[in-house]
């Protein structure tokens, strides 16, 4: 059974490296679900549980792009420890002021974005060790693997189990997860690295590679274009998905476990979503699939912002969560086939800005909204921004078409 699902061929290296992703991204599910939940225990103001879930997705965006240099000029097994190892310690120390309640509204928030900050620069550099260890004919395998942990794990087991945890004992998930991250630091510390870095004699500074790759960006129609509909996107989306726990639970009537089964719901759609895409991109052009995409998304804010019954609002999660997943993987796809090899992780880099760049923003809004007037307003206002986004984007879509394909990177043989 070993062998079926970790193949020898990837080497022991792989495996500590498996192990340690799929131990990290089951305790980031649990506080995924028991984040949130923490913050509604303690104020029942739209304002502060949108500022909750803005504090969890501004550190990428203050700090993306200084973690892609980062991972490039410094030893990636270290800093990956380092990061998880501050998890650690954010996460003992929050479940320990629960615990003896001495967990005030602002110490959450605070505890949040480090988790945060520490997140960017720990998923950053998780993503470029998988090349350095695995021979490039194995890359597709080693990654639907890694993949199939972050869904699993991360997206469809952890959130309930957290849900669970946080009704048992609220400090209980915050513990869970920080031995589980611990757990993850231990994992990845037997992994070995074959050398890497930036050669002695170059002296380029960071803001030059960072220029380089933004005028890369914004001179490439395909990522440009990508790159502004998922920015103008999350405006709206996260507007609506700041206040979801709000909406779970007044809108719809669930409890701490049903919020929980919310996140289960969008990662049961996109194992759906994985598990078609091949078959859905021998069959539909790339501009076609992000157009529909578009109009999924447009139609979910409106369905959600409808309804107050949960029998229907579940299935609608499942269907974004097959588009998210969709959107996500096809995106990555176009940029793999158009940026060349030595500027992926800059790219890379301006697309994650722009990605929650836009998530900030809409968690702005979305608190002011759902505070002046009420739960849905998030998701109205998600709805018509969708909707006239996608009228003006339509055309320009069309570039997605014409990318190049770019050649694979050289990978080390694993040891």
């Amino acid at each position: 059974m070993l062998e079926t699902v970790l193949p020898e061929r990837l080497g022991r290296p792989f495996r500590w490296l498996l192990g340690s992703s799929w131990s990290s991204n089951l305790g980031d599910g649990i506080v995924l679900a028991a984040g949130p939940l923490l913050v509604a225990s303690r104020t029942d103001e739209a304002f502060l549980v949108a500022l909750a879930a803005l504090l969890g997705w501004l550190p990428p965006l203050l700090f993306g792009l200084f973690a892609g240099a980062v991972t490039d000029r410094v030893d990636r097994r270290r800093l990956v420890m380092a990061m998880d190892g501050v998890r650690v310690g954010v996460l003992a120390v929050l479940a320990t002021c629960v615990a003896i309640q001495a967990a005030p509204i602002w110490l959450i928030l605070v505890a949040l974005f480090l988790l945060g900050t520490a997140e960017t620069f720990a998923d950053n550099v998780s993503g470029t060790l998988v090349p350095m260890i695995v021979h490039r004919d194995d890359l597709a395998v080693a990654n639907a693997r890694t993949m199939a942990g972050y869904i699993g794990l991360n997206q469809l087991a952890g959130p309930p189990l957290g849900a669970a945890l946080f009704a048992a004992g609220q400090w209980s998930p915050f513990a869970g997860a920080a031995v589980l991250m611990a757990a993850g630091v231990v994992l990845v510390s037997r992994v070995v690295l074959p050398p890497h870095g930036r050669a002695v004699h170059e002296r380029r500074t960071v803001r030059a590679d960072i220029a380089e790759g933004v005028r890369w960006t914004w001179r490439h129609p395909a990522v440009r274009t990508l790159v502004l509909t998922i920015l103008i996107f999350n405006v709206t989306f996260g507007a609506a998905w700041s206040v979801l726990v709000l909406y779970a639970q007044q809108r719809l009537g669930l409890g701490d476990v049903g919020f929980g089964l919310v996140t289960t719901a969008q990662a049961l759609g996109g194992l759906l979503g994985v598990a078609a895409y091949g078959w859905l991109t021998a069959r539909v052009t790339l501009t076609s699939i992000m157009r529909v995409g578009l109009v999924v998304e447009t139609l979910t804010h409106l369905a959600l912002a409808l309804t107050r019954s949960p029998w229907v609002a579940m299935p609608v999660f499942v269907v974004f969560g097959a588009h998210a997943f969709v959107w996500g993987t096809t995106s990555l796809t176009i940029r793999q086939r158009a940026v060349p090899t030595a500027l992926q992780g800059r790219v890379n880099s301006v697309n994650l800005i722009g990605t929650f760049g836009g998530l900030v923003v809409g968690a702005a809004v979305g608190g002011v909204l759902a505070q002046h007037w009420g739960v849905t307003a998030p998701f109205w206002f998600a709805f018509v921004g969708s909707a006239v986004f996608v009228v003006l984007i339509w055309r320009q879509l069309r570039h997605v078409a014409h990318t190049d394909a770019q050649p694979a990177v050289d990978a080390q043989p694993a040891t």
